[in-house]
């Protein structure tokens, strides 16, 4: 099956703005998929791609969207005063997918889900937990549990408050939190949750540079799938 088109978007109308790129599927299953990048990544990271173009084959909606602070600075990572923007920038974002979503079926837009690396990851189940009915679900790629070798810095905080169901998909040899770790914090979360675990993987999760972990999508797609349904 084909993954479908692709296409820029930008909407400067709305602050912060919306920029990335859509994948609109040939047969539209009703649903959508936002996935934003890491502290050091933006919306072409690879495994974004990868992911947008598995969920987009069996009909998802997908915007791979920049978060407002990449869309300041071009490279380095977010400063401490852009959390709240960037998560500000993401709801926007959901709003504009439901609403291309209800344009391109001519019905009532179905579910929209969340989905981030790392730090877009965090700042997805950060807004999720202020925010419980805004997604239907997350997907939280190689959540970051605390900087390397600083595990005593949990990113915790929020979880109890998370009641959206949730995937992680976290590697065995992340140094952001080791499986036990993030079983631990997991725990904390009153939402359905699931851990898909990568073996060998680092933060990364097998996406660097050329390098692909190419079925790791199609697990990815049926786990969650699976979890939301």
């Amino acid at each position: 099956m084909n993954s479908g088109a692709i296409r820029e978007l930008f909407n400067e109308a709305v602050d912060p703005p919306i920029r990335g790129f859509l994948h609109v599927p040939e047969t539209p299953n009703n649903d959508g998929l936002i996935l934003t990048h890491g502290a050091g990544g933006n919306a072409q990271a690879p495994l974004l791609r990868a992911l947008a173009d598995t969920f987009s084959v069996v009909g998802f909606t997908v915007l791979r969207c920049d978060l407002p602070f990449r869309q300041t600075r071009s490279f380095g990572p977010p400063g401490p005063g852009d959390a709240a923007r960037d998560r500000a920038g993401l709801k926007n974002a959901i709003a504009a997918l439901q609403k291309l979503m209800g344009d391109f079926s001519n019905l009532n837009s179905g579910k929209v889900f969340l989905g981030g690396h790392s730090y877009g990851g965090r700042q997805s189940s950060m807004l999720s937990a202020e925010e419980p009915d805004l997604v239907a679900g997350l997907l939280l790629l190689s959540y970051p549990l605390h900087p390397p070798r600083k595990p005593e810095q949990q990113r915790t905080q929020h979880l109890p408050d998370l009641r959206t169901p949730t995937l992680f998909v976290h590697g065995t040899r992340d140094p952001f939190g080791t499986i036990d770790e993030l079983q631990r914090a997991i725990k904390m979360i009153p939402a359905k949750t699931q851990l898909l675990t990568v073996e060998g993987a680092g933060h990364d999760l097998g996406f660097k540079g050329k390098t692909k972990q190419e079925k790791l999508t199609a697990v990815v797609l049926a786990d969650f799938q699976a979890l939301v349904r």
